[in-house]
């Protein structure tokens, strides 16, 4: 049980973490895709490379990294229905950290999906933590997974070229959640292999590699498309459901679970799912009152006329 709490705390602060991460790097992205057109929408590989550049963006990795490396270690110690769950704290200071910096204030109407959410999944996490059990995996348990990731991703990533604005954003945000899912998923197959039977699966390492590189590539495209609230909210919704589907019926974590436990599981996953589509569904950012200019345009324009263009906006 001490090892569960602090999985728990360890997921806490990763969640800190990604939320400062969504922050910085959607500012850098939607300020390089801007410079790059009229509306943003994709980033072109120049622009990705320009990222590299840009000091918010590479603050925003650290911080990713950062928050990778502490869930990590959350999902190897604890099982993944109490950890996983946990992220939805991102959600809660994404909305914080927009509404900062729109300067609109946290009015009770604005707060109410957020503690929706964290209420539901926070006694989620409580009912799970109780119940949760332990066993070596199935020998096909990665490879499982990884075909029902790579069906999802396709028809995501079909769906996501295909359109544009908030349906592509979306879209690639949802498919960067099921790929994070999948991570935790293989991380802790990874991690219960070893500790039970001392053998290390090369083909859940691997999809750990391959998944971090789709899961990122889909996350910046999705911040070029839409508003970071929309996909820290794909993203805490999709990626625990995801591990969490994945560790009942993969892993079987939810064994020791009595039916009566499961439907108020069911019932407070239900109240927090409400809560993240309220705030995925909210328009955020709303146009700019007659008269007033962009922030990111005005950005834009005076890195335009700068003369040091060839150097990245801090």
């Amino acid at each position: 049980m001490e090892l569960t709490v602090l999985a728990v705390a360890l997921a806490a602060l990763g969640a800190c973490c990604y939320a400062g991460a969504a922050r910085l790097q959607h500012s850098a992205v939607r300020t390089i895709t801007v410079r790059a057109t009229s509306t943003g929408e994709r980033l072109k590989m120049a622009s990705l490379l320009g990222l590299l550049r840009d000091r918010r963006w590479l603050a925003g990795l650290s911080l990713l990294v950062g928050g990778t490396a502490l869930h990590a270690v959350a999902v190897a110690i604890g099982p993944l229905i109490v950890v996983q769950p946990v992220g939805v704290l991102a959600l809660v200071l994404a909305a914080v950290l927009d509404a900062r910096r729109s300067g609109e204030p946290l009015t009770a109407q604005r707060l109410a999906p957020v503690l929706t959410a964290t209420l539901g999944m926070g006694l989620f996490v409580v009912l799970a933590a109780g119940n949760a059990t332990s066993s070596l995996p199935p020998l096909t348990a990665a490879t499982d997974a990884l075909l029902i990731t790579v069906g999802l991703l396709a028809v995501l990533g079909l769906v996501g070229a295909l359109s544009s604005g908030g349906l592509r954003c979306l879209a690639l945000g949802v498919a960067g959640g099921v790929s994070y899912g999948l991570i935790s998923v293989l991380i802790r197959l990874v991690a219960q292999r070893f500790q039970l039977s001392g053998e290390i699966d090369p083909l859940a390492v691997l999809g750990v590699v391959g998944a971090l590189l789709v899961g990122g590539w889909c996350v910046q495209q999705a911040y070029a498309s839409g508003p970071p609230h929309m996909v820290v909210a794909c993203l805490t919704v999709v990626d625990p459901l995801v591990a969490v589907g994945m560790g009942v019926g993969l892993l079987g974590e939810a064994a020791g679970t009595s039916p009566a436990v499961a439907v108020l599981e069911l019932a407070c996953a239900a109240v927090a799912l409400a809560g993240v589509t309220l705030i995925a569904l909210r328009d955020n950012k709303k146009p700019a009152p007659s008269g007033a200019a962009d922030p990111e345009r005005v950005l834009v324009a005076a890195h335009a006329t700068s003369p040091l263009t060839d150097r990245t906006e801090p």
